[in-house]
């Protein structure tokens, strides 16, 4: 039997007043119910009746966009470029925060894609694609964002970092560096898979030792790439290329608490995600991969109102390419 909403406020110990509110967004409800609310509705797996809503007469002009973690900066700077498309075009944009759990992501599928929204971007935290297709009803508007799938069933806007990542590790290679150390985010992610496999490509054609002690994992919160850089510097590396843009800045305040100087004692490579101009103090010091991120939020607000102006428009997987920019912009050796 499908679970109702008075199942939902039984579980969660609230009232079917408070479970709507928690829905809708249309009074405040403390953090802590919110959970309790959220954890019953993974629970039972609930979702909405969107008969139920006024919202099925017509489109509501609205967009939601779930992403693993606004305090990103990366991921805010997408919401802004797609939230100002959207607006120009008469739509608003409704963001939800899975904080990189799945069950989270899962909860926000099917609360927005039960009447609350046009069409969803969704930057995906799953490690399977059956999971998150099983949760997105048949036909329903589904951008892709910042990540791919094997299976293309759905559009998608991406960036490519493989080409500028080949020419990091082949130019720090060129230097004479042997032990590279690599810093990646989720392992899970798609993101993190086309990154470090250019560079054990790049380390393979470059004849560099393969060291999978070398290559470690955090995620995409900053307080990740400390413990990963202690190991990677007791392990000897010479040279350090770290794949996730928002450890960027910890990591060279590390080194510098370490008396370890970019360039003059260990060459550095780190995705800065945004060319902002904090970055311009280290200009000299680190080789940087610049994604173009406004570009990606803005493609993605074109492609997710395609999609849902043209509902039978073909599936379309968008690749935009990031920069690679080595120190004080030389060009490769």
């Amino acid at each position: 039997m499908k679970a109702t909403i008075s199942d939902v406020a039984r579980l969660a110990g609230v009232s079917t007043a408070t479970v709507s509110h928690t829905i809708n967004s249309t009074r405040y409800v403390s953090g802590e119910t919110k959970e309790k609310v959220y954890q019953a509705i993974r629970q039972l797996g609930y979702t909405p009746d969107a008969s139920a809503r006024s919202f099925r007469t017509g489109k509501k002009k609205t967009v939601g966009f779930i992403v693993p973690d606004i305090s990103n900066k990366f991921f805010g700077t997408i919401i802004e470029s797609a939230e100002n498309y959207l607006s120009a075009q008469g739509y608003h944009l409704i963001i939800a925060n899975t904080k990189e759990s799945m069950d989270r992501e899962e909860t926000n599928l099917r609360l927005l894609t039960a009447g609350l929204v046009d069409g969803l971007l969704v930057a995906s935290t799953m490690d399977d694609f059956a999971r998150l297709d099983g949760l997105i009803p048949a036909g329903f508007p589904v951008v892709l964002v910042d990540r791919t799938f094997e299976s293309q069933k759905y559009s998608s806007v991406s960036v490519s970092n493989f080409q500028p990542i080949y020419r990091s590790v082949c130019r720090l290679a060129a230097q004479g560096k042997r032990r590279i150390g690599v810093i990646g985010g989720l392992r899970r992610l798609s993101t993190t898979q086309e990154r470090i496999a250019a560079c054990r490509t790049a380390m393979a054609d470059c004849g560099l030792p393969q060291d999978e002690d070398l290559i470690l994992y955090g995620d995409s919160m900053e307080d990740s790439a400390p413990p990963c850089l202690e190991r990677l510097l007791e392990r000897g590396c010479d040279a350090i290329l770290v794949c996730q843009g928002l450890m960027a800045s910890v990591t060279i305040a590390y080194l510098r608490g370490k008396g370890i100087r970019p360039r003059e004692d260990l060459e550095l490579v780190s995705f800065v995600d945004y060319d902002t101009r904090a970055y311009e103090f280290y200009y000299d010091q680190v080789d940087r991969i610049v994604q173009p991120v406004e570009e990606l939020g803005r493609v993605a607000g074109e492609q997710i109102l395609l999609r849902v102006e043209k509902p039978d428009a073909p599936v379309v997987e968008r690749v935009l390419t990031s920069e690679y920019r080595p120190c004080g912009g030389e060009e490769d050796a």
